[in-house]
């Protein structure tokens, strides 16, 4: 069965052709498109089939936003997607679409060892629940539980829950932040864009100061490419601080996605800055902010906690999703 499978960003957009064989996929042809540079993702789709001359028996998207009845307004995107109007223009009975977090749930199943970083090894309950926590454009949350034959993800948005403080610098940062969007989100904080917006918040409110190196590179590449770079380069002590608080943060969240699904299988820490920063992740701050919830911190000691370093997770979901569904409707 030939499956076309797309992970679709606020930054990029991943689209494949699967040959599905007793539940492996093999790639048939594969590319990747900068998504801002497109008006829809309906003109990427038919770029893509005109590409390849294929024709799909199934298609599924995972995409980064809320599906509601079949459609998605996506977040950072300018995009209005809806499943009826991309079948009719694949010629398919029907199109799938996914949240990106689903997606990334589907696709850990397959994935191998080394497509891990472990940061905690725990002590996981065979078949119990999953939570994927992933920052990158955005902030996704999902979890997934087992139906007796695979991890079956629920969607979630709790990436755009209310950003909850737990120190008086936490607190400073919440409220440089309310006086800019009215509400704070976790988004707001565990993303790229959250990235930038510490790094304001020192240089505003701490008063710590830029580089001329780092002020430059983010005339040439986005705020957060440049941020990162210089705090794992150790080239900017204002971008190694703003690092240290994105990492506390975002390992507690990560805490409280595990309290709140009960992920007893694991947390998986996805999105396209951890593998980037994962020698830091190793380090001491991420843990100990997902370990500290007081009476509970020895439920989450028991808890895997890994890194996904395989950028294809939610491109091999969203076809094993589709692989899947075909097969339960046969």
């Amino acid at each position: 069965m030939l499956i076309l499978a797309g992970d679709i960003g606020g930054t990029t957009t991943r689209l494949a052709y699967f040959e599905a064989d007793a539940g492996k996929l093999a790639v048939v042809a594969e590319k990747h498109y900068p998504s801002n540079h497109f008006p829809s993702l309906t003109e990427i789709i038919e770029l893509f089939v005109s590409e390849n001359h294929l024709n799909p028996e199934k298609a599924c998207f995972g995409i980064a936003g809320p599906v509601l009845g079949g459609m998605v307004r996506t977040p950072n995107l300018p995009w209005s997607i809806d499943g009826s109007d991309l079948a009719t223009v694949l010629g398919l009975p029907e199109v799938l679409l996914i949240n990106d977090l689903d997606a990334n749930a589907y696709g850990i199943d397959i994935l191998q060892d080394e497509d891990f970083a472990v940061l905690q090894q725990g002590q996981p309950v065979a078949n119990g629940t999953i939570a994927v926590v992933s920052a990158g454009t955005g902030l996704g949350e999902s979890f997934a539980y087992w139906d007796g034959i695979c991890h079956r993800p629920l969607p979630s948005e709790a990436g755009h829950a209310d950003f909850a403080p737990r120190t008086n610098l936490e607190t400073e940062l919440l409220l440089y932040l309310l006086a800019e969007y009215g509400r704070v989100s976790y988004e707001r904080v565990v993303s790229g864009p959250g990235l930038y917006n510490i790094y304001r918040f020192y240089r505003d409110v701490r008063g710590l100061s830029e580089t001329n190196a780092v002020i430059d590179a983010m005339r040439s590449v986005d705020p957060p490419i440049a941020i990162v770079h210089a705090a794992m380069t150790n080239s900017c002590d204002l971008c190694s601080t703003v690092l240290d608080l994105f990492i506390a943060i975002y390992g507690a969240e990560a805490g409280n996605a595990a309290l709140r699904f009960l992920a007893t299988g694991g947390v998986y820490i996805g999105g396209g800055i951890a593998p980037r920063i994962v020698d830091k992740l190793k380090g001491t701050d991420f843990m100990t902010s997902f370990l500290t919830k007081g009476r509970l911190s020895t439920v989450l000691e028991s808890i895997p906690v890994k890194v996904i370093l395989n950028d294809r997770t939610a491109l091999l979901g969203a076809g094993r999703c589709a692989g899947i569904t075909a097969a339960n409707k046969l």
